[in-house]
């Protein structure tokens, strides 16, 4: 999943609009659909408080991982409730 993406993925999951998102950022609507769109790039500073504007502080691991965590998340625990039924 590419950075638009999980930007935009992470704005749905909060519940909150682009413009919404756009006066808690300060910057302005048309900037957030350019970069949810992959049009544009976010500056550092911006991705941060992206994350914790939209409380997804999980997304931040993965970005820096590499990977998705909730897919991490379901094959563990699909893995210990197969281990729990096995003993």
């Amino acid at each position: 999943m590419e950075l638009g993406a999980r930007l935009k993925k992470a704005r749905l999951i909060s519940g909150m609009s682009q413009k919404e998102l756009s006066e808690k950022l300060y910057l302005p609507r048309s900037t957030i659909s350019k970069i949810e769109n992959g049009k544009t790039s976010i500056k550092g500073d911006d991705l941060l408080r992206w994350f914790q504007v939209t409380q997804a502080h999980e997304m931040i691991l993965a970005l820096i991982y590499g990977t998705d965590l909730p897919s991490v998340v379901q094959s563990l625990t699909t893995l210990i409730g197969g281990f729990i039924l096995w003993i």
